[in-house]
């Protein structure tokens, strides 16, 4: 838009008699740019301008003025039209925070008439912590395609930047475009295909899913390769050993390792080795003839073996076979053949053995408690589980697998799962792995009755009580130093509760600390600390809350939580 601004040969005038011959007028050659001109007007209403030779003339500053305004009102034009045409909620702060600019396309996303904004703070409008463009104005944080929620009942995508001159920020720039449609329409999608799924799940009751490995949830490098790796299994009938920590799903994949290979007929027995007496656990293994002991059935009883015919055996948990019965099952695996308890006719086994465990067996055998001969014959191929801490990328799938399977069972309606969830879920270590994702998911699809997941229905072990004191006491040292409290020091003396502020009036809420958890201990600490602070506010919550360097929203859960 530079080309808008006047030449000054433009303006050039040559009548030099209507000047006063007594006026002392700077001179400057012709090709003066009008930038270096300017400053001369401090001196003379008028310059002379003159090269070699004579005069040609001369420019007044009235005509320069009159001349910029215009170039001004057509920048304007120019401008306000472009903004207009963009098709976006264009809003403008200056440095005192207050909007100075504000599209039709603004007033139509926040329903905010242009003439009840303009001029005042943007944060009298909008929760200050929602406002991507003051942050950007204190911060100069550039954001791109970010997904923002400006107000509770709107979703938007904002593109912000800082608005920069002579090396400060004197403004921000935001520009924002309504999704709320989108993000609507993609929760009604959500719960459609919850729906669908539901139905999916009913029709699967009735007709087996042909994908074996329909129900082993990731896409991780390690997953993807245990899947090969179960591709290659499934061609050979060969003894299998899966190890893998509890509760990332062993049996899972030794069913994809049976489904791959076996007809839809073939049978799949899972017997639990550490669930079965040692006294039955023989019988349950081989089954009984009729007769071979008291209180038998008469009839006999088949045993896992013979009812795995044609199929698979899973031995889940095998470090815990006893001794007695592992030698047993190495004739099994060595001759393929066995005799039922109280029997005397040999029977053979037919069935593809697939063991697993979450222990460590070549410990096991340094300790004399599994046999080194099986332990060979089970580990003619071994499977290793990952546990989810090491495939973390994992979760998301996993979690919104249990979300929908939870919704259908508590009939609830997951609208929302916030960033600040999955994070914490990321961030934990899941030492129960995929189990324990599972349990949390149901914890939290029960808890949640509003469709937004919130963080404090995670366990308590997501945010363990020592990260919790510790916080507390960082915001104590820096907003009310203790004298004497060098750095790095505990306040809490050892075998003591934390010494808890009591304020005059307040004693009927002290508590005799001894009686209470250490849960407890923390909380009434918390909450007197908390009152503290709000009446060093005056009373303020937006004021408490910057002070303690968090959010409103964070101040106002925490608070609830206290029951203040």
């Amino acid at each position: 838009m530079k080309h808008l601004l006047p030449d000054l040969m433009s303006l050039l005038r040559t009548d030099m008699s209507i000047l006063d011959s007594s006026l002392s007028m700077p001179s400057i050659p012709s090709t003066t740019g009008l930038a270096d001109a300017i400053p001369l007007f401090n001196t003379s209403p008028y310059l002379l301008i003159q090269d070699d030779g004579p005069s040609l003339g001369y420019i007044a500053v009235s005509d320069v003025l009159q001349e910029m305004m215009h170039a001004h009102r057509l920048m304007e034009a120019y401008f306000e039209t472009t903004l207009e045409t963009a098709g976006s909620a264009l809003t403008l702060i200056n440095e005192e925070a207050k909007v100075t600019y504000w599209t039709s396309g603004a007033e139509h996303v926040f329903s905010i008439n242009k003439k009840d904004i303009i001029g005042k703070p943007a944060a009298d409008f909008f929760p200050p912590d929602r406002l991507q463009s003051l942050k950007t104005l204190y911060t100069g944080e550039t954001v791109y395609r970010k997904q923002h929620q400006p107000r509770p009942d709107l979703f938007a995508l904002i593109n912000a930047r800082p608005v920069h001159l002579d090396g400060r920020i004197v403004g921000a720039v935001a520009a924002e475009v309504d999704i709320t449609t989108e993000i609507r329409l993609h929760q009604e999608l959500l719960h459609m295909t919850s729906k669908v799924q539901h139905l999916e799940k009913a029709v699967a009751r009735l007709r087996p899913d042909s994908d074996p490995f329909a129900r082993i949830k990731g896409s991780s490098p390690v997953i993807n390769q245990c899947l090969e790796t179960i591709r290659k299994i499934s061609t050979t009938s060969a003894t299998v050993l899966i190890l893998g920590e509890s509760g990332t799903g062993k049996e899972l994949f030794a069913k994809a390792i049976h489904d791959l290979r076996e007809p839809q007929s073939a049978p799949f027995i899972a017997i639990n080795c550490g669930a079965i007496p040692g006294s039955l656990f023989e019988s349950e293994l081989f089954g009984y003839e009729k007769g071979a002991f008291s209180g038998a059935d008469p009839k006999g009883k088949k045993g896992k073996i013979e009812l795995a015919e044609g199929g698979t055996l899973f031995l889940d948990e095998i470090g815990e076979m006893p001794l007695e019965l592992q030698v047993k099952l190495l004739r099994v695996l060595q001759e393929k053949s066995y005799f039922p308890v109280g029997g005397t006719r040999m029977k053979q086994a037919s069935c593809r053995i697939i063991a697993a465990t979450n222990q460590n067996l070549l410990g096991m055998i340094a300790r004399n408690q599994f046999r080194e001969d099986l332990y060979y014959r089970l580990n003619v191929i071994n499977l290793v589980i990952p546990p989810l801490r090491k495939r973390k990328e994992d979760i998301y799938e996993l979690t919104q697998t249990f979300l929908q399977e939870f919704s259908l069972l508590y009939n609830r309606h997951i609208e929302l799962v916030p960033p600040e969830v999955f994070k914490l879920l990321f961030q934990y270590d899941w030492p129960g792995n995929v189990r324990e994702l599972r349990n949390v998911i149901e914890r939290i699809t029960i808890l949640t009755t509003d469709g937004e997941v919130k963080p404090e229905y995670l366990p308590d072990t997501f945010i363990p009580s020592m990260d919790q004191a510790q916080s507390i006491l960082h915001e104590t040292e820096q907003l009310h130093p203790q004298p004497g409290l060098e750095s790095g020091s505990s306040p809490l003396p050892s075998g003591k509760g934390p010494s808890v502020p009591i304020h005059e009036g307040e004693n009927e809420r002290s508590t005799d600390t001894s009686t209470l958890s250490y849960q407890e201990q923390l909380d009434t600490y918390e909450s007197e600390l908390l009152l503290q602070y709000l009446k060093d506010a005056g009373g303020n919550k937006r004021t408490l809350a910057r002070q303690l360097g968090i959010s409103r929203a964070t101040l106002y859960n925490r608070m609830k939580r206290l029951g203040l």
